[in-house]
């Protein structure tokens, strides 16, 4: 991500996760706010995340100008992938999971299974507006088979609902990030054990 102006969160142990949390306060209600708002916000995650080069980022901006309405399709084809994945991983939502699985063969047709670098990748045959989600969809089916989920966790906040892979020692991470929803729940519950206090 270097040389690039930061504006996601990156803070989850896997960029499909960091997806995950482009919804700000996803359990907060009427406060939940869409990071995506724009099929430009999603390049610009793509390129923050790696998952496209800046000359991809440079055409896909170019084609969006082209299509708008192409692009919004695809932004909410995106923010649906997002959605299906959370539901079926977080809720056990096997519907979800099915609808992941069709978008997932849809991206696989876009592609060549390829050998470069030494290692089998998926390689997309053209750069379209369609090129964020497929790559996104193959990247959330590769998530959702890692051998390591058992240290998935999802921040205690009441509202926050941002996720995570708790790499901790112990296993007892309990905030996306300690210096926002850590700091503010540790002053919530100060402040809840003064006002008890002032009670007795």
């Amino acid at each position: 991500m270097r040389g690039v102006v930061v504006k996601f969160g990156h803070i989850a142990g896997d960029r499909m996760l960091d997806l995950v949390n482009t919804v700000d306060w996803r359990l907060g209600g009427d406060e939940r706010a869409e990071r995506l708002g724009s099929f430009a916000d999603v390049v610009d995650w793509c390129a923050e995340s790696d998952l496209v080069t800046a000359a991809e980022a440079e055409a896909l901006r170019g084609l969006a100008d082209q299509d708008d309405a192409r692009a919004e399709q695809e932004r909410r084809q995106v923010v649906e992938a997002r959605e299906q994945f959370y539901a079926a991983v977080f809720e056990d939502d096997t519907e979800a999971a099915a609808a992941l699985a069709t978008m997932y063969r849809s991206a696989i047709a876009a592609a060549d299974l390829v050998h470069t670098d030494g290692r089998w990748q998926w390689q997309d045959r053209e750069t379209d507006l369609r090129l964020p989600r497929d790559r996104i969809v193959r990247g959330l089916l590769a998530l959702a088979q890692r051998d390591d989920l058992d240290r998935l966790h999802q921040c205690e906040d009441r509202k926050c609902g941002w996720v995570y892979l708790d790499t901790s020692p112990r296993r007892n991470r309990r905030w996306c990030n300690t210096k926002d929803c850590g700091d503010r729940n540790r002053a919530r519950a100060y402040y809840a054990r003064q006002k008890a206090k002032s009670h007795d």
